[in-house]
């Protein structure tokens, strides 16, 4: 994982470098220095992050309304 995918799972997530800390138990320097490159990015980060986004796109496909023509209708009256 790369300082910028790194970044980008976190805004994707909608999570700030504190509440991966609180999350993982992280000391509060340390997704700092992974999104600047300072430290590489150990491979359970990539592996965490990825699964929390496989959870949230899951949720949303499950979850959110459907949003084409009729089909929220015909499913709230089935």
């Amino acid at each position: 994982m790369t300082p910028q995918e790194f970044r980008e799972a976190l805004a994707e997530l909608g999570w700030s470098q504190r509440d991966l800390c609180v999350k993982a138990g992280l000391a509060k320097n340390t997704p700092s220095r992974w999104a600047q490159g300072v430290f590489p990015i150990p491979e359970w980060v990539d592996a965490y992050l990825g699964s929390m986004l496989d959870i949230r796109r899951l949720a949303a496909k499950y979850t959110d309304p459907v949003k084409k023509g009729g089909e929220e209708d015909a499913q709230a009256e089935a």
